[in-house]
């Protein structure tokens, strides 16, 4: 099930105070009015308030038929929307079961054996939003990017630990960047490590070294990534990859600071300041034991959620005009000239959904002024850009590996992002497969996919691969 609310009560609106934009959160709270946490209650003074058993979440339940992490409250534009993330024992409004609704003051909510009630509260929260259209790199005049902007300008130059959570393609390596750029510690060398990248057995020793002879193959001493990283920043992409059994290594680092090499005796201090990435909803994977709690709770000091493309199309002519200059700089050096897009290209461009968010848009435009006549650029270049980016899905007696290798090589594409193109490609046709298998089921999908129900439904939700209810 899934819900719209009735009239127009928006939890999240943009204003303008001494000529700067604003974005003001109206205060809600939750109340338990049933369970064994009677009484206890939490007031919503940001954007995303969750509720479970996990230390991590801003109303901790004892509740034991409750998921470690349960439900999420968020604050939009329409109003409060209560998001289920995968729960064991499910979510309820009366006698319905729901994946999400909006709620209402006076809402009733079971989780568990327990009830919740949102209530308004008077008064609200200012959250401020950069002037700015840009964060080094990174461009974008939505309010949802200058908020983003103006946490990084805040976070930046101090030495918190930043989690940064966003599907593939929304940048995430690029905010990392600027992070480190905007700190102290920019001088220093950023190390990029990614964790989705190293074998099982090589992980440990790649992020914390080895000594000679630690293992068969280590003919010498090796500094892993954390040593390399001393004096500046570390960061690691994809953490959600991490094998559960490397975490708690990764928790001791974080919280001393020391590093031991793989066959070492002795503790080695590192200076550094760390960055880490996931396009993992990392509390549904803590719901499900695979990643830790409190490495979690570790990491998350300061948390930044990168939208997708299609939940800002607003920042796609900025995007388009900043990637199409940039391609001009690199061609037509000293020339000061510049491409152009014509209204009706924009308006496809703009309206398409992107999938692979803002690497797929970048991808597309150098296509696209790659194969432009002039410094113009129609619907002719643009289209088919998003279908030519990917290749077909290999299928028996299909294209053969070494083909759309031998492609992609072409393009000179880097082999994360030649990979990422090739997963884009299964993923979309393998849920589509799965969900025409079991016709439309999101329970039985799921189930067979070894998927949680949330997960399932985001993914589809990012595919575009068909439009499904709320609950099953």
């Amino acid at each position: 099930m899934s819900h719209d609310p009735n009239g127009n009560d928006p939890a999240l609106t943009t204003i303008f105070v001494d000529n700067a934009a604003k974005r003001r959160l109206k205060k809600a709270r939750v109340l338990v009015v049933d369970g064994p946490d009677k009484g206890r209650d939490v007031v919503i003074d940001k954007e995303r308030t969750t509720i479970g058993r996990s230390v991590i979440c801003d109303l901790v339940l004892s509740d034991k038929a409750v998921s470690t992490t349960h439900v999420e409250l968020v604050a939009k534009e329409k109003g409060f929307l209560l998001r289920d993330l995968g729960s064991t024992n499910g979510t309820f409004v009366g006698e319905l079961r729901i994946q999400e609704v909006w709620v209402k003051p006076g809402t009733v909510v079971k989780l568990g054996q327990s009830q919740v009630r949102f209530e308004p509260v008077s008064g609200s929260v200012d959250i401020e939003i950069s002037k700015s259209e840009r964060f080094f790199e990174i461009v974008g005049r939505s309010v949802r990017m200058r908020e983003i902007f103006a946490t990084l300008e805040k976070v930046a130059p101090t030495e918190l630990t930043v989690l940064i959570r966003g599907e593939t393609g929304t940048g995430k390596e690029l905010v990392a960047r600027a992070i480190h750029r905007a700190s102290r510690r920019k001088d220093a060398s950023m190390v990029v490590q990614d964790c989705s990248a190293i074998p099982k057995d090589l992980i440990e020793s790649t992020l914390f070294g080895h000594e000679r002879g630690a293992f068969t193959g280590a003919t010498d001493r090796h500094r892993g990534s954390f040593e390399q990283a001393d004096g500046g920043t570390i960061f690691l992409d994809e953490l959600g990859e991490l094998d559960l059994s490397l975490q708690p290594k990764l928790l001791r680092v974080l919280e001393n600071r020391e590093i031991k090499r793989v066959g070492g005796d002795r503790q080695i201090p590192v200076n550094v300041r760390v960055v880490a990435a996931t396009n993992r909803d990392l509390r549904a994977r803590v719901n499900e034991g695979q990643f830790r709690e409190d490495l979690f709770y570790r990491l998350s000091v300061v948390s930044i959620e990168l939208p997708p493309l299609r939940q800002r199309p607003e920042d796609i002519p900025i995007l388009v005009q900043h990637f199409l200059d940039d391609v001009a700089e690199r061609r037509f050096p000293g020339e000061n000239r510049r491409f152009t897009v014509t209204a009706e290209a924009m308006a496809r461009l703009t309206s398409h959904p992107w999938p692979g968010n803002i690497r797929e848009l970048k991808n597309t435009i150098e296509r696209a002024a790659a194969l432009a006549d002039e410094m113009e650029i129609g619907v002719a270049d643009v289209l088919p850009g998003a279908a030519q980016k990917a290749p077909p899905v290999i299928v028996s007696g299909g294209q053969h590996p070494s083909q759309w290798a031998s492609q992609f090589v072409e393009e000179a594409l880097p082999f994360k992002e030649a990979k990422q193109r090739l997963l884009d490609v299964f993923e979309a046709a393998y849920l589509k497969a799965l969900l025409d298998k079991h016709e439309g089921n999101v329970t039985r999908s799921a189930q067979a996919a070894g998927l949680t129900r949330y997960h399932l439904r985001e993914l589809a939700k990012k595919y575009g691969v068909r439009d499904i209810p709320g609950d099953e």
